[in-house]
């Protein structure tokens, strides 16, 4: 775990945490190392739009998947002289 003074090393977790590809965390890294923190922007909000359409993609398989269970919960209480 990075000292809270260690700001490359917090940096560096963050980055490992939020699931980075090892490419994504060299190049930031490499932009900490020069001081250029901005540059890392469009390579951040790339990625987080990335993870964003995989959270709404899975968002309506789960609600997809939630209808049809929530049918057949349904489908097995009817009565079968229907």
């Amino acid at each position: 775990m990075a000292e809270a003074r260690d700001e490359y090393g917090i940096l560096y977790q963050n980055l490992i945490d939020a699931g980075c590809s090892a490419k994504l965390v060299d190049s930031c890294m490499n932009y900490a190392k020069r001081s250029q923190w901005i540059s890392m922007l469009p390579f951040l909000l790339t990625y987080r739009r990335k993870l964003l359409e995989k959270l709404n993609s899975n968002q309506r398989r789960l609600e997809s998947l939630d209808y049809l269970i929530y049918k057949l919960k349904k489908k097995s209480t009817e009565s079968p002289l229907n």
